[in-house]
């Protein structure tokens, strides 16, 4: 498939798409990449985007410059507590609602598979995003961190849905208190990571990885991912198993299960056509 630039409308946030992976990458290595404003209302565009997409199949969110993203801005917020510009708390707390929902939110809730490659420290809202993702593959250097408690937040970005999900009550509410560095042996034995890998080839294996999901049964992986997030939440058994039958004979129904069932007869690997 050819190269497709996604215009994000600032330099804060790249994209693109190729061999049906898109690739975002969180730009501001001066600062970790933490999250700025323009950072942030792109990120909600290009994911709105690439939701519905015909020539995205996978979507990989990494971060330029060895960090992953650092979470929000500290030193941008003290600056701009120290303006005395007048803060309207209603407005912030619905914008605020709105752009996580819109970022962390969708790539939780996309019916494509999303991938994060982190090269590096993930922290506050920034590790939020990352587990947000249905996989995660990391540099063996990478670090994470909650950090909230260190800067006197409470958390954002669905850190505290997600990490209670991967990990339990008792360890998430440890993570989110202490704030402690996790190194990656302990991020992979936790399950916070699907993968490390050297350095020097993240980027190349989770590309990798993204390419090998966007080329499988999209219409599956669809149901499949939809599927699982009502496991995770509070979807009874029955309602569980009520699901999984509907999807079940949907996608039975699909061209990508009759080619794979004729490919399995004829021993060879499927081509899928997202149908």
């Amino acid at each position: 498939m050819p190269h497709r630039t996604i215009d994000t409308q600032t330099p804060d946030l790249l994209a693109h798409v190729e061999d049906g992976v898109a690739t975002i990458t969180m730009n501001r290595p001066d600062r970790r990449n933490a999250l700025s404003g323009a950072m942030l209302e792109a990120l909600a565009r290009v994911l709105e985007e690439c939701e519905t997409a015909t020539d995205v199949g996978a979507v990989l969110l990494t971060g330029a410059g060895g960090a992953f993203c650092a979470g929000g801005d500290v030193k941008g917020m003290a600056e701009s507590h120290a303006t005395g510009q007048p803060l309207d708390i209603d407005t912030r707390i619905h914008r605020q609602r709105l752009s996580q929902r819109n970022t962390a939110g969708r790539l939780y809730e996309m019916p494509k598979p999303t991938i994060a490659a982190i090269p590096g420290a993930a922290a506050g809202a920034g590790l939020s995003l990352a587990l947000a993702c249905d996989l995660r593959i990391a540099a063996d250097s990478a670090v994470m961190t909650t950090a909230f408690a260190k800067v006197g937040f409470s958390g954002d970005y669905g850190g505290t849905y997600f990490l209670t999900r991967l990990v339990g009550t008792a360890k998430a509410r440890e993570l989110y208190y202490l704030s402690d560095r996790i190194e990656m042996p302990e991020a992979e034995r936790l399950g916070l990571v699907n993968k490390t890998v050297p350095a020097a080839t993240l980027m190349r294996e989770a590309t990798a990885l993204a390419k090998r999901l966007a080329e499988g049964p999209r219409v599956a992986y669809r149901y499949m991912k939809e599927n699982l997030n009502r496991a995770a939440g509070e979807a009874t058994m029955t309602d569980c198993l009520d699901l999984e039958a509907t999807h079940h004979i949907h996608t039975g129904l699909t061209e990508d299960h009759r080619e794979a069932a004729k490919a399995f007869v004829e021993k060879r690997t499927p081509k899928f056509v997202g149908r």
